[in-house]
């Protein structure tokens, strides 16, 4: 009997870090990992960094209540704020991690959304250099875990953050696979 395929959320909002999102979905549905991308607001479709256009599949609202093995941010300042601001979500991320499941964010989101709310605590992180101030234990590295917890700097290290969250949810082997196909190995 195989087991059951690993969830994920990926959240986003207006101002969401295109780049880092599109990597992260991407990604994750390579490593045949069953992604919901789920926006903030009423609208399905969000304005991206760069002007460009992303499409969730279901207003956060509407899977504030459920559980994930993993729940994404992408960065992008203005979409951090949003995700930080939207009070459903912050109530998820502290049930997550009272659950010890895997939570993940990049660029500005560890600062702007995990940080300004408790959630990263006695915990080293990276994220978007501007931001170093606002995480305690601020690490220089691409990709940081710590507990249930990956963090990643930016635009850049997008392919390296997608990949950690792979390995953590299905395993250095799936990863490796992935890294593979992708040239990234």
């Amino acid at each position: 009997m195989s087991e059951p395929r690993k969830t994920a959320l990926v959240v986003i909002a207006n101002g969401s870090e295109s780049l880092e999102a599109v990597t992260i979905i991407n990604v994750l549905r390579r490593a045949e990992v069953s992604v919901t991308v789920a926006a903030v607001g009423d609208a399905l479709t969000v304005t991206g960094t760069r002007d460009i256009l992303l499409l969730a599949t279901v207003r956060h609202t509407d899977v504030a209540h459920q559980h994930f093995d993993l729940i994404v941010l992408p960065g992008g300042e203005a979409g951090a704020k949003a995700l930080a601001a939207h009070a459903p979500l912050i109530q998820q991320l502290r049930e997550q991690r009272l659950a010890h499941r895997w939570t993940a964010a990049i660029c500005a989101a560890p600062a702007l959304v995990l940080a300004a709310h408790g959630l990263l605590d006695g915990k080293q992180a990276t994220g978007y250099p501007a931001f170093r101030d606002a995480l305690l234990h601020y690490v220089d590295m691409p990709v940081v875990v710590d507990g249930h917890t990956i963090t990643g700097q930016g635009p850049a290290s997008a392919m390296a953050f997608a990949l950690s969250c792979v390995e953590k949810l299905a395993g250095e082997p799936r990863r490796r696979t992935v890294a593979e196909a992708l040239l990234a190995a």
